[in-house]
């Protein structure tokens, strides 16, 4: 019994159809697109509106296929196709984090001097500090694109005097991302409770300004660890605590959609050989 490589959809009821092949190298699942085309009626409702790559169980009765079935895929060069098709629709891209900087500090000092007493009169704690060791990954480094209101000014006129009211909104990205391509845009809103205009008692107006940054930035997190040794010599007990952090830079680089197509087709030749 054939066993295709088929396109297919959730049952009515959201879940995979049980006519997919049982065998344990198999896959299903793979690679979902949206079924329909946008501006189009919808051909597949949901939750039968994501199509999926997986293997049947068995070849298509040519009097009607099963709820779900869409089609099979008989050949190598048309699966790398389709998925060529969907991962650009979808941007495939490969993820990989890598530790793109370390840095140590360490900070040694007796028991006393961690917790001195207000009589204590010895030697303080020593901090050491490391030169940060850097590296690169493969590929370029991922970027975000953001916006963000930095600050709103409120000015209230009630006729009798102008109080004003800002609030602050700095943008707050990790200290190991870098920012770039920073402009800014102001934006003024004005109301009125009268048509009187401003200035007049009784007359309220009210002008909100807002200042939005628009700016790019690394993907790069870093991450703080702490620990803490002490060691006894001669009743003096010396504590030293050791921070490290540590640079992890997520790089992009292109998804292989021929390497990709070989592994599935790899896959379905040999559950049919």
């Amino acid at each position: 019994m054939s066993q295709p490589l088929i396109k297919y959809t959730l049952t009515k009821a959201g879940r995979q159809p049980e006519w997919l092949s049982s065998d344990s190298r198999a896959f299903k699942g793979e690679h979902g697109t949206p079924a329909n085309k946008p501006g189009k009626l919808p051909r597949f409702g949901s939750p039968q509106d994501t199509i999926y790559l997986g293997i049947g169980a068995g070849d298509p009765d040519s009097d009607g296929t099963p709820d779900g079935y869409v089609e099979s895929i008989g050949s190598k060069a048309d699966l790398q196709t389709y998925i060529t098709t969907v991962g650009t629709a979808a941007n495939y891209e490969v993820i990989t984090s890598t530790v793109t900087g370390v840095s140590t500090s360490v900070t040694t000092g007796s028991s006393e001097a961690w917790n001195p007493g207000i009589d204590y009169s010895g030697p303080g704690l020593t901090t050491t500090t490391s030169d940060k060791v850097t590296s690169t990954g493969v590929g370029t480094v991922r970027t975000f694109g953001a916006s963000q209101v930095i600050k709103v000014v409120t000015e209230i006129n009630d006729g009798t005097g102008i109080s004003t009211s800002t609030v602050d909104t700095p943008v707050v990205i990790d200290p190991a991302s870098t920012k770039s391509n920073v402009s800014t845009s102001v934006g003024v809103v004005t109301t009125t409770s009268d048509p009187g205009g401003a200035g007049e008692v009784g007359v309220t107006t009210t002008v909100t300004t807002t200042t939005t940054e628009s700016y790019t930035y690394t993907d790069v997190q870093s991450s703080v660890e702490t620990s803490t040794s002490s060691t006894t010599t001669d009743g003096v007990t010396t504590r030293t605590d050791t921070v490290t952090t540590t640079e992890r830079t997520n790089y992009v680089t292109d998804y292989d959609y021929a390497a990709e197509a070989t592994r599935l087709w790899d896959i379905y030749e040999a559950i049919n050989a």
